[in-house]
C-alpha cells in the first residue's frame, strides 16, 4: 500500500445518482497459481485511490442500516465519510470507538450477511465494500505507525479476569480497560489470540496482524498471561477468592471438535479440523522443511476435508498449500447450502480444490499399518427443509462408492470444552454443556462471573463473539459500579439443571 496520503487529493462528492454509477472497487488478489504454493495473504488490500473511490459510493443514509447490521455497532457512515475526505487516521480512530480489532474484522468478518447485507446499495447494485474499507484504514494506520488508541478512563480500583484471548475475550478487554478497570486476560496456549491464531490460516489472517492488534491493547494497559489453563492452573474460585478479581468473564470458546462417528475415524492420518489447523498455525507446518513437520505429510497425497463451513474451507485450502496432489471438499448438501462465505468457496475453486457436493463419508478404510487409504461415501439428494430452513440431505439408494485418500480432516463444527464448567461446581450449564448465561446481561449462576461467545452460543463468527464481548463488558462495568446482581438471578438455570 502507498501510505503517503499527501499524494491523494479528495474528489468533490458526486450526486447520489452519480455515486450509484461508480462500480464497486475490486480487491486485488494474489494469482491463484502462485498463492496455492505459499501462505502469503490472498487479498492484497485496496490502494488509497481505490479506497477513496469506494467511499464515494456511500449514499449517507439518514438511518444507516449498516450500523444496525454490525454486531459491535461500528458507525459505518461516519468512518466512510472520513475516508472520502482523506482523513484515513480519523476513520481508523472512529472504527476503534466500537471495534478494537479492525484489521482482523476487516479480513474475516462475513460483511456480506451483516453490515454490507443491510446496505441499501445492494438493492440494485453491489453493496458498499465496508469490509474492504475497514481493512484499508486499519492497515493504513499500522503501516504509518500512527495507531490512534482510545482514551482510558481514570483507574476504578477494580480487577477483571478474562478467561480466553479469542475475539470475545479481546473485545471485552478493550472496552473494560477503557472504562478504567485493571484487566488481565488468561490464555491456555503460548500465543494470544485464541481462534484468531490457531484456527484461521496465515493466508487469510496473518499472525503479524493479530500480534499488532494485541500489542495495541497492551499499550492501552491490558495484561496478557499465556500458558495459564483456567480449570487446571487455577480455577474460577481461585481467581476470585485468592487473586482478588472482582469479576470474571469466561470466553473460552467452543473448542471440542465434533466427528462423524463413522468407522475408521481413529486411523492415522485422520484429523479434526481443530487439531490440523492448530498444528499448522502454531507449530509451523507451513514452514516445512525449515520447521519440523507437525502433520502427516500432504505432499503428493490425496486429502479429503469433510464439511462446508469456513473452517472446512480453511482446512482444504491449507492442504493445497502443503502440497496435496488432490484436495477434496466433501459436503453432504449442495454448494448452494454451504454455510461458508462465497468468497472462500470462490478462492478454493481457483486454487484447485475439488468440490464433492451431495456426498457423505460413511467409513474410512486403512492399510495394514493403520493409516487411512480410502474413504467410502454415499451420494445424497436434497429432501424437505430441516429446522434451519435448509433442505435435508437424503441418501441415494445404491450410491455407495470409494475414493482413494491418504489423509482426512473432519470439519463439522465444535462443542463446549468442559474444563471451566467441571471445576466450577456452582456454574450452571445447558444440557449440551455450554455455560448458561442471561442473554441480555451475560451473567451466569455464579455471582461476579459472566460468560459469552461460543462457550454460551456454540460456534459462531468472530464478529458475533466480539459483540458478546462488548455486551459482557457493559454488564461487568454496571455490576462493578452498582454491585447489583440478585435482581435477575432467577432468569438463569440453576446448577441442578446441568446435563
Amino acid at each position: 500500500m502507498n501510505t503517503d496520503a499527501n499524494d491523494f487529493a479528495p474528489q468533490p462528492r458526486p450526486s447520489k445518482k452519480d455515486r450509484m454509477k461508480i462500480p464497486r472497487q475490486p480487491m486485488p488478489e494474489q494469482d491463484p497459481a502462485r498463492r496455492r504454493t505459499n501462505f502469503e495473504e490472498v487479498n492484497q488490500g485496496l490502494t488509497i485511490l481505490g479506497a477513496a473511490t469506494e467511499a464515494l459510493r456511500c449514499l449517507e443514509c439518514g438511518d444507516p442500516k449498516c450500523t444496525h447490521g454490525c454486531p459491535v455497532g461500528v458507525k459505518v457512515k461516519d468512518f466512510v465519510d472520513l475516508i472520502a475526505v482523506g482523513d484515513f487516521l480519523g476513520a481508523a480512530a472512529k472504527i476503534r470507538e466500537d471495534n478494537i480489532l479492525p484489521a482482523i474484522t476487516g479480513r474475516v468478518c462475513p460483511q456480506e450477511t451483516q453490515c454490507e447485507g443491510c446496505c441499501i446499495l445492494g438493492n440494485k447494485f453491489e453493496p458498499l465494500g465496508i469490509g474492504y474499507l475497514e481493512r484499508f484504514v486499519a492497515d493504513y494506520e499500522r503501516e504509518t505507525g500512527r495507531i490512534g488508541l482510545p482514551a482510558i478512563a481514570p483507574p476504578t480500583g477494580k480487577k477483571v479476569a478474562i478467561v480466553g484471548s479469542g475475539p470475545a475475550g479481546l473485545s471485552a478487554a478493550g472496552d473494560l480497560v477503557r472504562m478504567g478497570h485493571a484487566v488481565t486476560v488468561f490464555e491456555a496456549l503460548h500465543e494470544i489470540g485464541g481462534v484468531l491464531v490457531y484456527g484461521i490460516p496465515e493466508f487469510r489472517l496473518p499472525k503479524a496482524i493479530v500480534r499488532h492488534e494485541v500489542d495495541a491493547m497492551r499499550a492501552m494497559g491490558v495484561d496478557f498471561q499465556t500458558n495459564v489453563v483456567i480449570g487446571r492452573t487455577a480455577t474460577i474460585d481461585d481467581l476470585m477468592a485468592e487473586e482478588g478479581y472482582d469479576a470474571v468473564f469466561v470466553a473460552t470458546g467452543a473448542g471440542l471438535p465434533k466427528f462423524l462417528g463413522a468407522p475408521g475415524e481413529h486411523l492415522n492420518g485422520v484429523y479434526s479440523a481443530n487439531e490440523f489447523l492448530t498444528r499448522v498455525n502454531l507449530m509451523r507446518a507451513d514452514a516445512f522443511p525449515e520447521s519440523d513437520e507437525p502433520v502427516y505429510d500432504c505432499r503428493g497425497r490425496d486429502v479429503a476435508v469433510v464439511g462446508g463451513g469456513n473452517t472446512a474451507m480453511d482446512a482444504v485450502r491449507t492442504a493445497c498449500r502443503l502440497g496435496a496432489r488432490t484436495s477434496y471438499l466433501v459436503y453432504r448438501r449442495s454448494e448452494a447450502e454451504m454455510p461458508a462465505r462465497a468468497e472462500e468457496l470462490k478462492h478454493a475453486k481457483e486454487e484447485g480444490v475439488t468440490v464433492m457436493a451431495l456426498t457423505n463419508p460413511v467409513e474410512f478404510l486403512g492399510d495394514a499399518d493403520g493409516f487411512v487409504n480410502a474413504m467410502r461415501c454415499v451420494r445424497m439428494e436434497l429432501g424437505e427443509p430441516d429446522a434451519s430452513g435448509r433442505r435435508s440431505p437424503v441418501v441415494v439408494p445404491g450410491s455407495e462408492f470409494e475414493t482413494s485418500i491418504q489423509m482426512a480432516v473432519i470439519a463439522l463444527g465444535t462443542s463446549a470444552n468442559p474444563l471451566v464448567q467441571s471445576t466450577t461446581p456452582d456454574l450452571a450449564t445447558t444440557r449440551k454443556g455450554y455455560i448458561a448465561a442471561d442473554p441480555e446481561t451475560l451473567r451466569t449462576s455464579k455471582r461476579g462471573v459472566f460468560a459469552g461467545g461460543d462457550i454460551v452460543t456454540g460456534g459462531a463468527t468472530v464478529i458475533l463473539a466480539m459483540g458478546a464481548g462488548r455486551k459482557a463488558a457493559a454488564s461487568i462495568h454496571e455490576y462493578l459500579e452498582t454491585g447489583a446482581w440478585e435482581a435477575k438471578e432467577a432468569e438463569i438455570p440453576s446448577p441442578a439443571g446441568r446435563g
